[in-house]
C-alpha cells in the first residue's frame, strides 16, 4: 500500500460563504483557516495547497466577547526608539473592519510558502453583498460547522 500524495490536477476547489455576524472572531478565524488549508478534505497533503475559496461577509457586524473591543490591542513598531504604536480593536474596526478579519485569519494559517496563496483565496466584505455569485458559493453553517 502506497501513501497518497495529491497532485495539482486532483485539486478541486469549492467556494464557501462565512457570515462574520454569527460567531465570535476566533471561531470564525479557525474555521476559515481550516477551509483555506483544506485540512477537512481526505486528499489533504501538507506540501500541496488543496484548500477552498472563502468569502467572509458582514465584517462590519463582527462579534467579539467580553470587553475585547476596548481591551484587545494591535501593536506595530517603526524600528525607531519609542516607535511603538498601539491601537484598539474598536479603532481598527472603525478604520477598516476587513483588515481585522484578514489579520486574524492570517495568524491562524501556518507560516510557510503556501500562506500567501491561501490568503489570496480569502475574500472579505464589509456588508452582505459580494461579487462571487457566479462561482455559486455554498453557505457554511458556522453554528454547527456543517455545510
Amino acid at each position: 500500500m502506497k501513501t497518497y500524495s495529491a497532485k495539482p490536477a486532483d485539486i478541486v476547489r469549492k467556494w464557501y460563504i462565512l457570515d462574520a455576524s454569527e460567531v465570535p472572531l476566533g471561531r470564525l478565524s479557525t474555521i476559515a483557516a481550516q477551509l483555506l488549508t483544506g485540512k477537512g478534505k481526505p486528499m489533504f497533503t501538507h506540501h500541496m495547497d488543496c484548500g477552498d475559496f472563502v468569502v467572509v461577509i458582514n465584517s462590519d457586524n463582527l462579534v467579539v466577547t467580553g470587553k475585547k473591543m476596548e481591551d484587545k490591542m494591535y501593536y506595530r513598531h517603526s524600528q525607531y526608539p519609542g516607535g511603538l504604536t498601539e491601537t484598539s480593536l474598536r479603532f481598527e474596526m472603525e478604520k477598516d473592519s476587513t483588515k481585522v478579519i484578514t489579520k486574524a485569519i492570517r495568524g491562524m494559517l501556518p507560516v510557510n510558502k503556501l500562506r500567501d496563496g491561501r490568503l489570496a483565496r480569502l475574500k472579505v466584505y464589509a456588508g452582505a453583498e459580494h461579487n462571487h455569485a457566479a462561482q455559486k458559493p455554498q453557505v457554511f453553517n458556522l453554528k454547527k460547522g456543517a455545510k
